[in-house]
């Protein structure tokens, strides 16, 4: 049976080429994105981008929620980029008072990918930054089903943590070196290093200040989202809002993790959390 996610990524090709045809004409007129959110991968993204489109100062891009420019379409032009988004002049007629319009996308791979902080810099240098961090240990277990069920990996949970080493390794400098190259053993079999936060983190600091980076406990945003969602709304200078709903998108069902296992697994994070815990000045959810 084919679902509508199924459907949106056969039309996908055919998407992003109406997007180059029209880019040129129209990018100039179009909204530049004023938030990323980069990250983590399984933490949360899609559901919080969709909240921050319920905001009425909010203009989502007219196909995709995720372009992935600054990682896997930097080839092409910045214009091809900004045609994603809205028109300026048609958000604004819908956003009559108050802050606003804002655009922004999610495409979680921006905060993992060695290049990405430093052309997110250079073409957009007053752009404000979401990461979501998780538990690292779900984080690397959700991934897991979440690659199985794409159709990105074949080795169970245990073999995939095996091989993680010899399948990554060398393909963050050989991105480095080679700019066009597209690794696709660091985009969809890094589960423990996308969960070593820190390193993330730091260089996204180094690319584009700290005050522009804005970093949510996922466990948070989901347990308590009146709490933590207002303070993201103040990150981005936006107004709160009444009418917004908080729901829980792109969940997998999946068995729960053996106890020994995940004892095991956290004891790998252990210096990462500890240096994570440091930068961010407080306890992590997962760790109490």
């Amino acid at each position: 049976m084919t679902t509508p996610k199924d459907l949106l990524r056969r039309l996908e090709p055919l998407a992003r080429g109406t997007v180059s045809t029209m880019a040129p004409v129209t990018a100039a007129l179009r909204l530049k994105p004023a938030f990323l959110i980069v990250g983590g991968q399984r933490c949360g993204t899609t559901s919080l981008f969709k909240t921050l489109a319920q905001h009425p100062a909010v203009a989502r891009p007219f196909i995709f929620k995720g372009i992935h420019y600054f990682d896997m379409h930097y080839s092409r032009s910045f214009a091809w980029y900004r045609g994603h988004f809205p028109l300026e002049v048609t958000s604004r007629l819908r956003r009559l008072r108050g802050a606003g319009p804002i655009t922004g996308e999610s495409s979680p791979f921006y905060g993992f990918h060695p290049l990405a902080a430093q052309r997110i810099a250079n073409d957009l240098p007053n752009v404000r930054l979401i990461m979501l961090l998780r538990d690292p240990v779900e984080r690397a277990y959700s991934a897991h089903s979440h690659e199985r069920a794409r159709g990105f990996e074949n080795e169970t949970f245990d073999r995939a943590l095996e091989l993680e080493q010899e399948r990554t390794h060398g393909e963050r400098e050989r991105m480095m070196q080679d700019p066009s190259y597209v690794s696709f053993h660091l985009q969809h079999h890094s589960y423990i290093a996308r969960g070593r936060y820190i390193e993330q983190i730091e260089a996204l600091q180094s690319a584009v200040g700290r005050e522009r980076l804005h970093v949510v406990d996922s466990h948070e945003f989901f347990t308590q989202p009146e709490t933590v969602f207002p303070g993201i709304l103040q990150f981005l200078g936006l107004e709160r809002h009444a009418g917004i709903t908080f729901e829980r998108h792109n969940a997998r069902d999946r068995n729960p993790m053996e106890t020994k296992l995940r004892e095991q697994l956290l004891s790998r994070f252990d210096e990462s959390d500890a240096r994570l815990a440091e930068w961010w000045g407080r306890p992590l959810s997962w760790r109490q």
